[in-house]
């Protein structure tokens, strides 16, 4: 290895892939079938375009009221104009999109749009139509392939949790012609004999064609007018078909059909627990409280007892003899430094004090003190006032 070679960061790679890519393309447009298609809360759109061997990261920014505007959905068919461009965060090349408008549907997602808006016209799919699920259910009827995967988990669950719970299984086709008119046959079968209280139309997951027969009309009719709840349990969790929507209830699959209504005998049962639970803590806390009340009661007396109250009195009337006697001694020392500071002034001001220093006063003889020599004449006869005594004197 020659030291003197660079050596390239990877993000200094994936900004020279983006260079690069970005200017080797000039803007275009690409048609594809959407996939993957995630609208974020940020309002940008995130999907895949694909055709039968391929496909491409595509992201348009802004752009996801549009796609809820236009109907873009898994299996739109649509046209896009804009650039490649590399995300260099990851290292993963996309088509960033400017323009996009529908360029068609496929023929299957066609047909399911079009029976569920024809429907949801009509009420069929209105949440004021759907029946309640039983809470106890006796019978429970079940239309699906009695071979089937689905029917084995849906019986193994119930088996295990609740054996002695009475089912009934109408066979019919899941899949293929006729499927339709068979699951269709069994909910009417339900309802004539009455031998349910609830009904399960199940099966598990597959494309779009495998599932088909669950999105025909005749099977959405047969559901939506039932008069025993349905339960529509088809396919896997991402998997949708127009029965769930007729149904009074859709569960994303079979496992968990039988698990709703099993659940339900052991949430009640847990419900009498819980209940029984909650009486005994309730009446434990009430005795509680009705112990505590007493006490309190109790208590009240006591504190308000005449006894009490007086001594409190006595005691409030001792804390404000001593507040006062305090306060007094405290006025009092505060009074005697006033009269202390005043009498050091009277000193300091004191003109015997001034004498003491050495000085002198002056008195002409009607005893009045002489500031200045312009008021007299020679021969004034003046006294001259020391510490320690008088003196006369004449002015020359």
């Amino acid at each position: 290895m020659n030291p003197a070679e660079p050596i390239w960061s990877v993000s200094a790679v994936n900004r020279a892939v983006k260079e690069t890519l970005e200017g080797a393309f000039m803007p275009f447009w690409m048609g594809g079938e959407v996939g993957s298609i995630l609208l974020h809360r940020s309002g940008h759109a995130y999907f895949q375009m694909k055709d039968d061997k391929c496909q491409i990261r595509v992201c348009w920014f802004n752009g996801a009221a549009r796609c809820r505007e236009l109907g873009v959905d898994n299996g739109t068919l649509v046209e896009v104009w804009g650039n490649l461009s590399v995300y260099d965060t990851r290292g993963e090349y996309q088509f960033n999109v400017k323009q996009l408008r529908l360029a068609g549907i496929g023929i299957l997602q066609q047909r399911f749009e079009q029976l569920k808006a024809k429907l949801e016209a009509e009420g069929l799919f209105d949440p004021s139509r759907k029946k309640p699920i039983p809470q106890l259910p006796r019978r429970i009827g079940v239309v699906s392939s009695p071979s089937g995967a689905a029917i084995r988990d849906f019986l193994q669950i119930l088996n295990r949790r609740f054996p002695n719970v009475e089912v009934r299984i109408f066979p019919a086709q899941v899949q293929g012609a006729g499927a339709a008119e068979q699951l269709a046959s069994g909910i009417k079968f339900f309802n004539r004999t009455q031998m349910a209280d609830v009904i399960v139309i199940t099966r598990g997951g597959g494309s779009m064609e495998d599932l088909w027969c669950f999105n025909e009309e005749i099977v959405a009719r047969s559901v939506a007018g039932s008069s025993i709840p349905v339960i529509s349990a088809v396919g896997h969790e991402i998997d949708f078909t127009i029965c769930d929507f007729a149904a009074d209830l859709r569960v994303p699959t079979p496992s968990a059909a039988a698990e709703l209504v099993i659940g339900r005998h052991d949430e009640i049962s847990g419900r009498l627990d819980r209940a029984l639970k909650d009486i005994s803590y309730a009446m434990n806390m009430g005795v509680s409280s009705r112990r505590n009340k007493i006490e309190q009661l109790s208590g009240r007396l006591a504190l308000h007892s005449p006894e009490r109250m007086l001594n409190s009195c006595r005691q409030r009337i001792d804390e404000l003899e001593i507040r006062a006697a305090a306060a007094l001694r405290l006025t009092c020392a505060a009074r005697r430094r006033e009269l202390e500071n005043l009498d050091t002034a009277l000193n300091t001001l004191n003109p015997t004090r001034q004498l003491e220093r050495g000085y002198a006063m002056v008195f002409n003889s009607e005893g009045t003190q002489v500031i200045s020599t312009s008021c007299h004449k020679p021969g004034t006869e003046l006294q001259v006032r020391f510490a320690d005594g008088s003196v006369g004197v004449k002015t020359i």
